[in-house]
Order: C-alpha cells, then sequence, then structure tokens
C-alpha cells in the first residue's frame, strides 16, 4: 500500500517572528501615514477662505453697547474662520467691550458667528474717599465704564475695602428700606476699613451706623428709626445728624435741636451737640 504524508496547513503557513513583526511595522507605518496625511488635508481644507466668518449676529437686550464698539473692540480680536476660531478666546474679546459682563459665542453653519450678551446693569457708583470712578452691577460686581453714560442717573455712592463690594451692595438694599420710612433715600454709604458703617442721605443728613456683624447694624437701625419718627413729628424738624454707636441709646441731632434719646426713645435733657 502507498503511503501518504499528512501535513498541517497552519506549520506549513506559518511565517517566521521577525517576517510576521516586520509585516506588522510595516501596517502601522502605512496607517499612520495615512491618518497623518489627512488630518493635513483636513487641516488645509479648514482654512481655506471659503470658511471665513462672513456675519455675526448680536442677540440680546443691549440698549448701551453700541454695534460700532463692538466692531471696534471684539471684532479684531478674532482670529481664524468657521472651524479654527477658539470660542474662549473669542468671549474674552467680547467681554473686554465696555457695558459687557457676559458673552456666549457658538457657530451657526455655514460661516456665522452667533454671539449672546449680557448687558451691565448699573445700580451705583463705586470708589474710596472722593474717587468714585468704577460702577457696581446689580450682582455688586464693580467693573469699569464712561461714568458719562450715566451722569444722568440719579446712581447712590458705595464706598469699601477691596472685595467688598457685594456686601455693601446688600446692606445699601436692606438700609435703603428701613431709611425709606423717613421720607428719604441712601446717597451714599461708606464701610471703612475698620469695619464702619456710615450713611449720607439725600437730604444732608448724616448717620452713623457703627460697627458689628451685618444684622445687628440693621436690628439697631431699624430701632432707630422706629423711635427717631416720633421724635421728628414732635419737633417738626427734619433729621440733621444721627449716632447709632452708643449702648445705651443715640445721638440726634435735627435742624437746630439736639438731644441724647435712649433706645425706648426717652429724650435727655442733656444736649450732645
Amino acid at each position: 500500500m502507498r503511503r501518504v504524508a499528512v501535513v498541517n496547513p497552519k506549520h506549513s503557513a506559518e511565517l517566521p517572528v521577525d517576517v510576521r513583526l516586520m509585516n506588522t511595522t510595516t501596517t502601522l507605518l502605512l496607517a499612520l501615514l495615512s491618518l497623518g496625511l489627512l488630518a493635513l488635508l483636513l487641516n488645509w481644507v479648514t482654512r481655506l477662505p471659503a470658511f471665513a466668518i462672513e456675519a455675526i449676529r448680536v442677540e440680546g437686550a443691549i440698549n448701551r453697547i453700541s454695534l460700532s464698539t463692538i466692531r471696534t473692540h471684539a471684532v479684531p480680536k478674532l482670529m481664524g474662520n468657521f472651524f479654527t476660531l477658539d470660542l474662549t478666546l473669542g468671549q474674552q474679546a467680547f467681554e473686554s467691550v465696555p457695558w459687557v459682563r457676559r458673552a456666549v459665542l457658538r457657530r451657526v453653519w455655514p460661516d456665522r458667528l452667533a454671539v449672546q450678551l449680557e448687558e451691565q446693569r448699573a445700580v451705583a457708583l463705586w470708589g474710596w474717599g472722593d474717587d468714585s470712578s468704577s460702577i457696581v452691577n446689580h450682582f455688586g460686581e464693580v467693573f469699569e465704564a464712561n461714568l458719562g453714560d450715566v451722569e444722568d442717573e440719579r446712581l447712590p455712592t458705595l464706598h469699601g475695602p477691596q472685595g467688598s463690594s457685594a456686601r455693601v451692595l446688600a446692606m445699601y438694599r436692606e438700609v435703603g428700606t428701613l431709611l425709606a420710612a423717613l421720607g428719604t433715600q441712601v446717597e451714599r454709604l461708606t464701610l471703612s476699613e475698620r469695619g464702619s458703617w456710615h450713611v449720607n442721605l439725600d437730604n444732608g443728613a448724616e448717620i452713623e451706623l457703627g460697627r458689628g456683624s451685618d444684622s445687628d447694624v440693621l436690628a439697631r437701625t431699624e430701632r432707630f428709626v422706629v423711635t427717631v419718627t416720633p421724635l421728628i413729628e414732635q419737633y417738626k424738624r427734619p433729621l440733621q445728624y444721627a449716632d447709632l454707636r452708643h449702648h445705651d441709646g443715640y445721638a440726634l441731632r435735627l435742624r437746630e435741636f439736639s438731644t441724647i434719646v435712649s433706645p425706648k426713645g426717652a429724650v435727655a435733657n442733656t444736649p450732645k451737640f
């Protein structure tokens, strides 16, 4: 009988290790080369003039921000086209425009940029001493802008140490509500470096609120308003000055009349001023 040899086809087709390694390396290199060429092609395509941003749509309720100001301050800082524009840098460019608090950018296919702007809302002037050169928005944030834009508005002036603008604005709102019962408005509120509060009213009167926690100062102010109102009505004289820094009462000066008042509203016989 004739013998037939049986051979495993896997063994006969098996290549040496070094050959297989070389083939795998070649395949990987070709794949990486293809990816690199594709990336270069995409980069070249995305930089074509055909993808330049042709228009910018500004959205949001804006009153103080003009389109000419945006063209001057923001547009020249936009670098790149529809694909390559860095939206973070673009956001910073628009937020550098005066009166812009926040900007949100998004691409609109195929060649437009939409910008949602939030405008600053001025609620007070801000400064230390007599230098009120900045503005406070309704969040208590200080920002720089042309003060001439608000010169026709009767904004109060807030003073305080650096970083205290939000606290001073909150106190202004609370104190202003309490003192409104006297028929006056807060024209200036100052927080000293030592933490003492001072109020200037629109009728020329001044009030020393003193130091302490905000809740203590507000409680002291509320007691003052309650007890001083009948005195003003009794003597028919407007408030000129009050010092609430006394533990057992407050010093009071009405126009052409001075006295010391206890927390219960009793008038002492000895004038204070």
